[in-house]
């Protein structure tokens, strides 16, 4: 038998709250109906916590230092492996790039109105469970050959 490598997708997002403790939340165009986490695909040989960083940034113009992670999410369908991190807003004003992002901004939100705003249910878990995680888990990147730590959030 063969072996065949698996081809997945690696998506990461991000619960940012700025300043009056809002979140940060964007509506993509293909996605119009809701808003999420900003956040998006991870590159080939890109780290996560750049990766949420570099997304968050090219979605809104935010500038970002991730926490840590708080959830890791699978689709089945699509083959989607997504890594929800914590990040605390370090500066910026929202610029949305228009051909991806329909709009992006802070909003005040908590369990009694995040339907209001986040319509599909595997985004509003994702969020309620950044929301509501009090710490997060360790997160590592690493070079091989020598052993060289690279980066690691707690």
């Amino acid at each position: 038998m063969e072996f065949k490598t698996p081809k997945h997708i690696i998506a990461v997002s991000a619960y940012v709250t700025n300043q009056k403790n809002e979140v940060l939340l964007s509506k993509v165009h293909w996605r119009a109906d809701t808003y999420e986490m900003p956040g998006g695909q991870v590159e080939e040989g890109e780290a996560l916590d750049q990766a949420v960083c570099r997304e968050v940034f090219e979605e809104t113009g935010i500038i970002i230092e991730p926490i840590g992670i708080t959830g890791v999410y699978y689709n089945a369908t699509k083959q989607i492996l997504s890594i929800v991190f914590r990040a605390k807003y370090l500066s910026g004003e929202i610029k949305i790039q228009p051909e991806e992002i329909k709009d992006a901004k802070f909003f005040e939100l908590n369990e009694l109105n995040i339907e209001q705003f986040i319509t599909r249910p595997h985004m509003k878990s994702r969020t309620l469970d950044a929301m509501k995680f009090k710490s997060t888990i360790p997160y590592e990147t690493w070079e091989v050959n020598p052993y060289n730590l690279l980066s690691r959030l707690e």
